[in-house]
């Protein structure tokens, strides 16, 4: 398995198990599937609903022996309503609790959108925060105050725009190490990873394989279907793969980190099998011609009329 390295040495693996949509049930069997196959990156958010039973996953695992915790690299997410400085230690200590871990291997601010602290989906325009009000810069410093505390090693944030991130670097004492955005072929997104590139900020992508399985409510009629993609199924035949397996190897293959989320035990071998694949130059070439700059999860659930926030200025294109 490949990994990225940061800067103080540690290394994440390049392939992880994403927890997004996984309900109850369902994501304790697929952790503890995953762990069993090999996987040792796993990531989390508290707005998933999850992490208690991701925690009762990891707990049992680490009692069978199954995988010791610092074999482990496990990622969560601050949500938008505990972006106030004296909201994150006690968010982070919730997830903590729930994972029933002692530190984050990495934390990430989720969205740069804030909520009032009693939110949890925004329903009013009233619900929200402007970032002139609570800059991300202040939320930032506290994430510093969690690594300088112990209670995690890492930080980042995620769906954050090339002009954020900027902006960010100018005021951080630690540097942001990772940007986790949505990235496949149809939203390749070259600009952002020539930008983390030249700053030492790895990206994750999110939503690989076109995140298919999202709410109904985030999808548009006749959208473009990634996975049914014919250039894409083309090529995958040529390599004696799936089409999962081909965008998989395509994210790790531009040295980006790539959580695809699964509970079936056959997917997520197949899913684990495609950190082996090989693509060749000609390959990555003509995935490069696939690029729409297609967003399946768009942020329009965030641009309310009259509110603060739109389309235009989280993403800042």
């Amino acid at each position: 398995m490949k990994k990225l390295q940061f800067a103080n040495g540690d290394q994440m693996p390049i392939l992880g198990l994403g927890t997004w949509k996984s309900t109850s049930g369902e994501i304790y069997k697929a952790v503890k599937e995953a762990l069993h196959l090999g996987y040792r990156h796993i990531d989390c958010a508290p707005i998933y609903g999850n992490e208690a039973e991701i925690g009762e996953a990891l707990s049992e695992s680490f009692k069978e022996g199954v995988v010791s915790r610092d074999q482990l690299w496990i990622t969560s997410k601050l949500w938008n309503n505990s972006h106030a400085p004296e909201d994150v230690q006690p968010a982070l200590e919730k997830t903590l609790a729930d994972l029933q871990i002692d530190d984050l291997d990495l934390f990430l601010i989720h969205w740069p959108v804030t909520l009032r602290r009693e939110v949890l989906f925004l329903e009013s325009i009233n619900d929200l925060i402007t970032l002139d009000d609570l800059p991300i810069a202040e939320t930032w410093s506290t994430m510093e105050t969690m690594v300088d505390k112990g209670l995690c090693k890492h930080i980042g944030v995620s769906n954050f725009s090339v002009t954020k991130l900027k902006a960010l670097l100018k005021t951080a004492r630690l540097m942001p190490e990772m940007n986790q955005i949505e990235l496949h072929p149809y939203l390749q997104q070259p600009a952002m990873l020539e930008f983390c590139n030249s700053n030492n900020i790895h990206l994750t992508a999110y939503a690989p394989l076109g995140s298919g399985d999202r709410p109904a409510r985030l999808k548009v009629e006749n959208e473009p279907i990634l996975l049914q993609e014919p250039a894409i199924i083309k090529l995958a035949e040529r390599h004696s793969a799936t089409p999962a397996q081909m965008l998989i190897s395509w994210a790790i293959h531009r040295r980006t980190a790539v959580i695809p989320k699964s509970v079936k035990p056959e997917r997520l071998k197949q899913n684990l099998s495609a950190a082996e694949l090989s693509l060749t130059r000609e390959d990555m070439l003509e995935m490069a011609g696939f690029n729409r700059n297609r967003r399946y999860i768009s942020g329009t659930f965030w641009a309310m009329e009259g509110g603060p926030y739109t389309i235009a200025n989280i993403w800042d294109e």
